[in-house]
């Protein structure tokens, strides 16, 4: 498969441990409103940075470790056997699922000296094996999601330049490999199909100003930790932060990605976008890609958009809707038990809750409705999931 992980929704968490893991997960960074990008706002309850960027640090501090763990039980409507088309961590029909136990170990670094310092994040559980990049895994049910060092270089007043070395989460996207993280408890649509997950190679992330940051990767290619061609891939980012409610990231990507072919490339681009409301939260969310073959050019498009409001100390609601033109078949035929398909357009409706009633536990009820123009549900064009996930946080 494809993909990877990012950003860092604390927002609808807000447990003191999920805090400390979403401000670990900078990983990807995702930028708090007055700091860096698109992905955003997400991490405003968590004092989180984007750009690559962990909060300051002292030079001495301790290792920090951190996790959580996941279980659920999704029930769908049009299911093929015991499989939900078309879905990641919840593609099991009426089972109920070790998802996740992940563990993150991190040497914190400080942003405003010169500093060093590694993060490394373990997975084990059945949300495992499709994430696993070709060339490194833990097994059946486990992986090394990240692992990389990190050497920081003041550059000024609040701003910085870090260079990174290892298996990161991908720049892309505005959900992250971290189910928990997440507005709503299933992953959507542009997460699984138009993004990677993980990137293996070398990064530069710059917190350029109060307003800009950037990040670049020189990677293997999309999912692998070991190269399959000759060339490398690239992926380039630029976050804007206009004032404390917004955020803008704006990304693009090239390099050839089949095996032992170094001609055929993919490319495309991406936009994301967050304001808050109030007590709301939305982010808009835009991708286009290419991918070059022998017998053309293929083409995928897709958009979505989140709507998150805070109705309480304990509970968040989460809205999700998407949409992607597949026309050619290219990021989904055969793949998660869709069948081969020459493309096809689909789309999914989301309504989560997040009950934050007890602590350091997360419970997620959600209501889902999937449609899609090739009628791959069990012979049916749409299909119902009803899903109660529960993460505890530590």
């Amino acid at each position: 498969m494809y993909r990877r992980s990012r950003a860092t929704l604390a927002v609808l968490v807000s447990l003191p441990a999920a805090g400390r893991l979403v401000a670990q997960n900078a990983d990807r960074a995702k930028a708090t409103p007055t700091a860096d990008s698109a992905k955003a706002s997400i991490a405003q309850s968590a004092d989180t940075g984007k750009a690559g960027a962990p909060p300051a640090a002292p030079e001495s501090a301790p290792l920090k470790i951190s996790g959580y763990v996941t279980a659920s039980y999704t029930y769908a409507t049009n299911p093929v056997g015991s499989t939900i088309v078309g879905r990641l961590y919840d593609r099991n029909h009426d089972q109920f699922m070790l998802n996740a136990a992940k563990l993150v170990v991190e040497k914190p670094i400080a942003t405003e000296k010169v500093s060093a310092g590694f993060f490394a994040s373990f997975l084990f559980g059945q949300n495992a094996p499709p994430l696993q990049s070709a060339g490194l895994n833990l097994g059946t049910n486990g992986d090394v999601t990240q692992a990389y060092v990190t050497l920081n270089l003041p550059t000024g007043p609040s701003t910085h330049v870090q260079f990174k070395a290892g298996k990161i989460a991908t720049l892309m996207g505005l959900e992250v490999i971290e189910d928990p993280l997440n507005p709503n408890f299933s992953e959507g649509n542009q997460f699984i199909y138009v993004e990677n997950f993980t990137n293996t190679g070398v990064g530069l992330d710059a917190k350029l100003s109060a307003v800009f940051d950037a990040q670049l990767r020189i990677i293997n290619g999309w999912d692998l930790v070991t190269d399959n061609n000759s060339r490398k891939s690239f992926m380039l980012r630029l976050g804007i932060t206009p004032d404390t409610l917004s955020s803008i990231g704006l990304l693009g990507f090239y390099g050839p990605e089949p095996a032992g072919n170094t001609d055929d490339n993919r490319y495309g681009a991406e936009a994301l976008l967050s304001r808050k409301f109030g007590k709301a939260t939305v982010w808009a969310q835009g991708d286009y890609g290419e991918e070059q073959f022998a017998t053309g050019t293929a083409k995928w498009y897709a958009g979505g958009l989140w709507l998150q409001y805070d109705a309480g100390a304990n509970l968040c609601v989460a809205l999700r809707g998407d949409y992607v033109d597949d026309r050619n078949g290219a990021r989904t035929s055969g793949v998660l038990g869709y069948p081969t398909l020459a493309g096809q357009t689909f789309g999914s409706g989301t309504v989560t809750l997040n009950i934050k009633r007890w602590a350091n536990l997360l419970v997620r009820p959600e209501v889902r409705y999937d449609r899609s123009n090739a009628a791959p549900f069990e012979g049916k064009k749409d299909q119902v999931t009803f899903a109660l996930g529960a993460t505890y946080i530590y």
